[in-house]
């Protein structure tokens, strides 16, 4: 076989990071050109057509199911049965690729690890490519870690104990600037895909496993056919069966929990699952409906539980949709850190865990998501308790759900009212998660929470909300930006006399709250906040 024509893809204000030509193969760089040249034009149509239906929600400050698909939720179909590697997903565990997450999160006792290029993750090039090399090296049993601080090394536990990996690429609205085809930056969703997948799809069903993926802020069937279409193209592009891929998609936007059934149809031969993700739904609900008036204004985003009726409408719609389709239904993310200096702490939120977690299993889930390690316990044992030695719970159809149109949306069923400590948490978190995120960290542990990007999103989306909807708290004072202004710098004050002027001079401060004010005050609402972030990110 003669050897790859060299890539037409160009490198591009990239600093040279150790062993990249082992990921930035010619052939690897080849297929992700393939890909850009075959798909990119559609992922383009696909966003415009994004901010169509956006400009109609805000025209009727409503959504519906769909009607033109009402034929795929009346017919009776399945989507392909799960792989043995992707039966039983009673626990799963998410974070970044970096090393040393890379061997805790395989080591965890998670049935699977979600391996995050998207919201836990930063897109420097640093993260973007050697987080696919310590994939590879996970798979090839060369991975270890040494902590320069404590001295602790990692290795890997037996291959029969390790965690399946899902990957989750980046959403189709990011570009990855490294990267440029004729002076054009590829999508850093097709990046991800493609150098994860040439790399490793055959060396996963070498492994008895396959590529599988989290498919992230889908917010059509049109999208999910797009994926669709890729994977048929990849699967025949390296040679591998097609079904080989398995997809589990984020149901984390609200027009998306319109068109779960049809998701499913689209992905038929390559659907795992759905997932229902809380803060980027959330984010997506003031999104959508900024404008619809005080009847969508949401309060604190830690008001909005997953008991809230509009939230229980959503979650359970997903378990009944997952298992009249055969697919499997996974639940949300339980955040909490564990304090290794407050017990008390850890007791109080233990039980919030144990609470939630016994909930989803009950409710008909098949699997959930944890943040630590130390929460695989718990989460396991409520799944335990419901499963026994079920590998899942697909046979309960809960076909007593009924959700309507408007209990999606119904977000004035909720009591709670946005507070003005509600403001202060927002501005707290948004900064401080800002700020870690142009320093390339995705996954940040903030007040005893793992937050990434959605975190964020959620935060700044909420301070905008308030401020537009006119919102009195209940001290009395109104949002204004002047108001966020003033939080803002009494919380960038707070931070520079906690970590001191050293630390403060060398981080990211003033630029996370310059950043923050500008997403939550401008008038022009932009899409994502990790699109003007991405201007500033280094690396």
């Amino acid at each position: 076989m003669s050897a790859p024509a060299p890539s037409p893809l160009a490198i591009v204000d990239a600093e040279p990071l150790p062993r990249q030509e082992e990921v930035l193969t010619d052939a690897a760089l080849a297929f992700v050109a393939e890909l850009h040249r075959n798909f990119t034009a559609r992922r383009d149509e696909l966003l415009t057509r994004r901010q169509d239906r956006r400009a109609e929600i805000a025209r009727t400050s409503t959504l519906d199911f769909r009607p033109e698909t009402a034929e795929i939720r009346a017919a009776d179909w399945k989507v392909a049965p799960a792989p043995a590697a992707l039966n039983d997903r009673r626990v799963e565990i998410t974070g970044p690729t970096d090393r040393k997450m890379t061997i805790n999160a395989l080591n965890s006792g998670a049935k699977v690890w979600l391996a995050d290029f998207e919201d836990a993750s930063a897109p420097t090039w640093e993260n973007v490519v050697l987080g696919q090399l310590n994939l590879i090296d996970a798979y090839e049993r060369r991975i270890d870690f040494t902590d320069a601080k404590s001295g602790k090394s990692y290795a890997l536990k037996d291959a029969d104990q390790l965690a399946t990996v899902v990957m989750r690429p980046r959403g189709w609205h990011l570009e990855e600037r490294h990267l440029q085809f004729d002076g054009r930056p590829v999508p850093g969703a097709l990046v991800d895909f493609g150098l994860y997948f040439f790399h490793n799809a055959q060396r996963l069903i070498d492994l008895g496993k396959g590529p599988y993926f989290y498919l992230p802020k889908t917010e059509s069937y049109l999208e999910a056919r797009l994926w669709n279409d890729i994977f048929v193209f990849a699967q025949d592009y390296v040679g591998i069966p097609q079904g080989t891929v398995r997809a589990t998609v984020l149901i984390e936007t609200i027009t998306a929990a319109y068109e779960m059934e049809e998701i499913l149809f689209e992905l038929k031969d390559h659907a795992a699952g759905l997932n229902a993700g809380r803060w980027d739904y959330l984010f997506s609900i003031v999104k959508n409906f900024r404008d619809g008036g005080e009847k969508f204004v949401l309060p604190d985003r830690n008001a909005v539980t997953m008991t809230a009726p509009f939230m229980r409408a959503y979650t359970e719609l997903l378990v009944r949709t997952c298992h009249k389709r055969g697919a499997h239904a996974i639940g949300g993310m339980a955040a909490f850190i564990p304090s290794r200096r407050d017990a008390e702490v850890n007791k109080v939120a233990f039980e919030k865990v144990k609470a939630d977690k016994d909930r989803e299993a009950g409710d008909g889930f098949d699997g959930s998501w944890v943040a630590h390690p130390d929460l695989v316990p718990i989460a396991m044992a409520s799944f335990d308790a419901v499963l026994g030695d079920k590998p899942n719970q697909k046979d309960r159809l809960r076909e007593d759900v009924s959700v309507a149109p408007g209990d999606l949306i119904a977000i004035d069923s909720l009591d709670a009212k946005p507070t003005y400590a509600g403001l202060v948490s927002a501005v707290q978190v948004g900064t401080r998660y800002i700020e870690a995120w142009l320093r390339g960290l995705g996954a940040v542990a903030i007040f005893n929470l793992m937050e990434d990007a959605a975190t964020a999103e959620i935060s700044r989306s909420q301070i905008w909300q308030w401020i537009n909807a006119g919102v009195v708290f209940e001290n009395g004072e109104k949002a204004t930006a002047d108001l966020a202004r003033k939080v803002a710098a009494e919380e960038l004050a707070a931070i520079r006399a906690e970590i001191g002027e050293e630390a403060f001079a060398a981080g990211k401060w003033q630029q996370a709250h310059d950043l923050l004010l500008k997403v939550s005050l401008d008038a022009d609402y932009a899409d994502f906040l990790t699109l003007p972030a991405y201007e500033q990110l280094v690396g």
